[in-house]
């Protein structure tokens, strides 16, 4: 059931910050100060404010610029209440705000985001922050939370949902159908104040505040970095990822929204273990009490306890035919093809950031913090092989595995082996929960149907990756 939390005011010890009191929210000169920190070839703009104990990062994904936020009383009010009891660290993604610019099709990719949030929780001196994740942003806070446990202690998700499309299995959302028009709207109309007017359920808003919203969406991004980002979004499914998230979770829904139903949220709260459900009023109508009900969950729920259980991508390579090999090259000869694939496997692996399990004879176990590095690994690797006049068989997962020392174990670890076991000779296969992952990263597809994995419960739609 849902409960309606009370407003809170709470305030602690202080760090190095810049206070929020005296910000007003129509005074750019007050606002924080932004900074630059170096990710990649370009840079990310941040600001810190406020004195908490506690740090806490706010994503809204795209839908932000630093300092034109602050125009907006609802987001000050918002912001300066976070801020009165926690170090508020918000940022501009690559490609939006303050940011530095990257190219549409590197822009839009969950995993290039979480490595944004690492670059700016590492620049302001944050070795763990709860995060708050609003409308597409919910997608990378509860990623970032599943893969990242030891950096997050946890999670708010307000207005968003586990897909924002549907699907049989899922009833609520913009029908399949229906999205290419609606991104066509959206170009269209990106830029006049219309995208946030309805996001935000703003029924006959006066002419100045159309303005004011048009202006904003001018300066967040262009209208074609827009297209590329809703259009991730409404490719983005999450639902794979949510009982791999282990830290205190709040689910807000917003009282009366029409763009993301309750329904929506209900999902969130009943498939996120331990998940709690609240009611907030619209951002428009009380940021304060919004902020009453993050500062209640915060402060005063458990700390998130220490685990062996992490959200991970699983990789399974083989060589193709390597019994038949071995026995026609003979064992010296075998030994040093061998060698040097394991040589070859170490480089794409120190490339995409992959860390080695284990090998399995002729193959390799690896894991990735990011889904979209482990197929470029794998299809790296397939490509490199082929000098050693070898073909090799690429399956991987996403899923919850269990450390144990140097090795790893839990279903994850066998949907991944069973999806390579499928392969063909030179094939990188992917399971569903990967592909929705990598929504936006300029990767496709081919499906491969359905499946039955041996010992494993239920049909697994399986997709090769097009090369």
């Amino acid at each position: 059931m849902l409960a309606r939390p009370q407003s809170s005011s709470l305030t602690s010890s202080a760090r190095e910050h810049l206070p929020c009191s005296d910000l007003s929210g129509g005074d750019a000169v007050n606002t924080p100060k932004t900074r630059y920190v170096k990710s990649g070839d370009g840079h990310l703009a941040y600001q810190v404010c406020g004195e908490g104990p506690i740090d806490l990062v706010y994503l809204a994904a795209w839908a932000s610029h630093l300092e034109e936020n602050w125009k907006f009383p609802s987001f000050a009010r918002l912001a300066r209440s976070l801020a009165s009891f926690s170090r508020l660290i918000v940022f501009d993604l690559r490609g939006t705000g303050l940011s530095d610019p990257v190219a549409i099709s590197d822009m839009t990719s969950l995993e290039r985001w979480m490595d944004e949030t690492l670059v700016v929780l590492d620049a302001v001196g944050s070795e763990r922050a709860a995060l708050i994740g609003a409308g597409g942003g919910g997608h990378l806070a509860a990623l970032f939370a599943a893969t990242h446990p030891d950096r997050a202690t946890a999670l708010v998700l307000h207005r968003t949902a586990a897909r924002f499309t549907s699907a049989p299995d899922y009833p609520w959302g913009l029908a399949p159908q229906l999205v290419p028009g609606y991104l066509d709207q959206v170009e269209r109309e990106w830029g006049t104040g219309s995208w946030f007017a309805r996001n935000l359920d703003l029924r006959g808003v006066q002419p100045e505040m159309r303005e004011q919203l048009a202006r904003l969406e001018r300066y967040v991004s262009g209208p074609s970095t827009w297209w590329a980002a809703m259009r991730m979004a409404l490719e983005s499914d999450i639902r794979g990822v949510l009982s791999s998230i282990a830290v205190p979770t709040l689910v807000a829904h917003q009282v009366g929204d029409t763009f993301t139903p309750v329904e929506h949220s209900n999902y969130l709260s009943e498939h996120i273990p331990g998940a709690r459900l609240v009611e907030v009023p619209p951002l428009l109508a009380d940021p304060e009490a919004i902020a009453g009900a993050f500062a209640e969950f915060l402060t005063g729920a458990p700390q998130a306890l220490p685990s062996d259980r992490v959200l991970a991508t699983v990789l399974f390579t083989d060589i193709v035919d390597s019994t038949q090999r071995a026995t026609a090259v003979g064992d010296r000869r075998w030994h040093e093809i061998l060698d040097a694939y394991d040589a070859a496997a170490a480089r794409a692996l120190g490339e995409f950031r992959g860390r080695q399990v284990k090998t399995t004879g002729d193959g390799t176990l690896a894991t990735f913090d990011g889904p979209a590095r482990a197929i470029r690994c794998a299809t790296a690797l397939s490509d490199a092989v082929q000098e050693l006049d070898l073909q090799i068989r690429a399956g991987l997962h996403t899923g919850e595995i269990e450390t144990r020392g140097e090795d790893i174990a839990g279903i994850a670890v066998h949907v991944g082996q069973r999806i390579s076991s499928l392969a063909g000779a030179g094939e990188v296969l992917v399971s569903r929960t990967v592909k929705d992952l990598v929504a936006g990263s300029g990767l496709a597809f081919t499906d491969r149907g359905s499946h039955a994995l041996k010992g494993i419960p239920d049909e697994w739609q399986v997709y090769s990756v097009e090369r």
